[in-house]
């Protein structure tokens, strides 16, 4: 009984051990998460102001507190409520959905180049919106409404294509459809009356310039719905990360996910892009930077922040690099995100996952 005491004795030890240890890692983790957040969000903040405040034309914080409090300073008033502030609101909106649409596609497909950019959901989106714009002279909400029909029958037809071909594949067939998207935008303004060609042209390079509260209300309204909806998402994108095999062994519906999942992320990429036009390569980057900054795993609140903070922080240097020219901040991404694009199809390719 001794001898069998002993022996028990330590296993019993070793194991209350080993579990302190993980308890002890996993509160590591979560502190780290939270802040993690905190910073991020801090950082948003911080650019949020300083898009307002800062520039060509600078306000202090005093008189921009008073301009809140409808006081009208002359000059002031129009350049900070009607321009700065409306561009930085929708800059913060659009980025955070585009972060959470790349997020969610990468995610759920496991492939760092599965975002809505990459893949043709964003040119079905613009397509249809160039079309809804150039040839029909449709404003406002129906051109959001073409922008999220194209943006859903691209994903369709490309999930069709796809079928049974995994990430890899997909992300093929969606670069392809992107390639057609884009000749059709192209013959479309080819055939576009001049003035609305011009428009489309600054619309097509993604631009804040056009900010109004009309586009901020309605973002701000259908983010409101969308974004509580990612929070049941995020188990279902665990599951599959795991893999098909594994998630419908843990009693994962696999399709009734996959549908669930493309949809929501289709309307997060497809509403910021018929408010602001297709900003370059921001749900791209908004997963993986997200990612490392969470230990490797995905991260939908991280993923929106680093989105808005990406869109902040180029249109700040759209507005302000070039004295006296003001870029669309789809350059400013397009140019950030172009390199990384071209750096993770090289070390994808050396792993045997780029396809």
């Amino acid at each position: 009984m001794s001898v069998l005491h002993r022996t028990r004795q330590p296993a019993a030890v070793g194991a209350a051990a080993g579990g302190a240890w993980v308890r002890q890692q996993r509160r590591a983790s979560r502190r780290r998460r939270a802040w993690v957040l905190a910073t991020l969000a801090a950082t948003v903040a911080a650019l949020f102001v300083v898009n307002i405040l800062l520039g060509s034309y600078t306000v202090t914080i005093p008189d921009f507190l008073r301009l809140l409090g409808g006081a009208d300073i002359p000059g002031a008033r129009f350049i900070v409520m009607d321009n700065k502030l409306p561009q930085a609101v929708l800059g913060l909106l659009a980025g955070a959905s585009f972060g959470t649409a790349g997020a969610v596609f990468q995610a759920m497909l496991r492939n760092p180049l599965a975002s809505p950019d990459i893949i043709g959901i964003s040119y079905g989106a613009s397509a249809t919106a160039v079309a809804a714009i150039a040839l029909f002279g449709v404003t406002g909400a129906g051109v959001s409404a073409a922008a999220m029909a194209g943006a859903l029958a691209v994903a369709l037809l490309i999930t069709w294509l796809a079928r049974g071909r995994g990430g890899t594949g997909l992300v093929l067939v969606g670069i392809g459809a992107a390639a057609f998207m884009q000749a059709g935008v192209t013959f479309m303004l080819s055939r576009a009356d001049i003035n609305n060609a011009q428009d489309v042209m600054v619309w097509l390079s993604g631009s804040l310039g056009r900010a109004n509260w009309q586009r901020v209300a309605f973002l701000a309204l259908a983010l409101l719905v969308l974004l509580p909806a990612t929070g049941p998402g995020v188990r279902q994108l665990r599951g599959l990360a795991l893999g098909d095999d594994t998630a419908a062994g843990l009693g994962f519906n696999i399709q009734r996910a996959r549908l669930l999942l493309t949809v929501l992320g289709v309307l997060l990429a497809a509403l910021p892009t018929a408010a602001a036009g297709p900003i370059a390569f921001v749900a791209f980057l908004s997963g993986p930077i997200a990612r490392r900054l969470n230990n490797g795993d995905t991260s939908l609140p991280l993923a929106s922040l680093v989105g808005a903070a990406i869109v902040l922080a180029g249109n700040f240097a759209a507005v302000n690099a070039v004295p006296g020219t003001t870029l669309p901040v789809g350059v400013v991404t397009g140019a950030l995100g172009a390199p990384f694009l071209l750096w993770l199809l090289v070390s994808s390719n050396r792993t045997n996952q780029g396809g």
